[in-house]
């Protein structure tokens, strides 16, 4: 029961932060600009891992949560127990967001800015990226695990940073489903709630092919 009050916790932190940075953002005329929400985004994934890393893992996402058992590295009896207690996180932060901004609109829902399979991809190749370097310092040496919440929060902020403005750099299914389920959002949803698990399984594959054999 400890893991999953903590991917609550740790989901709702990284959505209410995360999200909120943008609506904030938009309703304080630019006060917290586009650097400052990667800055957050990344900055609350690192915070959480540590917080909580050593509870559930911190995965506060479905799309890590079925790579880890596809890398044979977490139960398949937890699955949804995990992704029940992410939507919860999420969506009790999306619907906090809206009874403390009632006016805005999107909520900071991921919304395309270009074409539908623009951001398809560019969340694909994004959320690959960050798997891939989630599995290496999860599932690497004790030395690696020290730094795995730098190392992911700084992927988080670095792809935020240059793939936000265009696809809203989501890398996350229930990051993307909770705003725009809230604020009704739901003409693009397929692309967050697609790419992001063909590409974090995508980056568990490659790292089956490079690891090391053991005899």
């Amino acid at each position: 029961m400890r893991k999953y009050l903590a991917e609550v916790i740790g989901t709702f932190a990284l959505v209410f932060c995360g999200t909120g940075a943008i609506v904030i953002n938009q309703e304080s005329g630019g006060a917290i600009t586009h650097v400052g929400i990667a800055i957050t985004f990344g900055a609350i994934v690192a915070a959480m891992i540590y917080s909580i890393g050593d509870i559930s893992g911190a995965h506060l996402n479905p799309a890590v949560t079925i790579s880890f058992w596809v890398a044979k590295a977490f139960p398949a009896k937890n699955i949804l127990p995990y992704i029940l207690s992410q939507a919860i996180g999420a969506f009790i932060a999306s619907f906090t967001l809206h009874y403390l901004f009632p006016l805005n609109v999107t909520l900071g829902s991921t919304l395309p800015a270009g074409s539908a399979m623009q951001s398809f991809i560019l969340e694909l190749i994004l959320t690959f990226i960050l798997m891939f370097v989630i599995i290496h310092v999860a599932k690497g040496s004790k030395e690696q695990g020290l730094f795995a919440g730098l190392a992911i929060g700084s992927v988080v902020l670095l792809e935020a940073m240059f793939a936000g403005p265009i696809c809203g750099a989501s890398m996350n299914p229930i990051r993307s489903l909770a705003p725009a389920i809230v604020s009704g959002h739901i003409e693009f949803l397929w692309v967050y709630l697609t790419a992001p698990f063909l590409g974090a399984v995508l980056a568990i594959l490659s790292w089956m092919i490079l690891k090391p054999k053991t005899n």
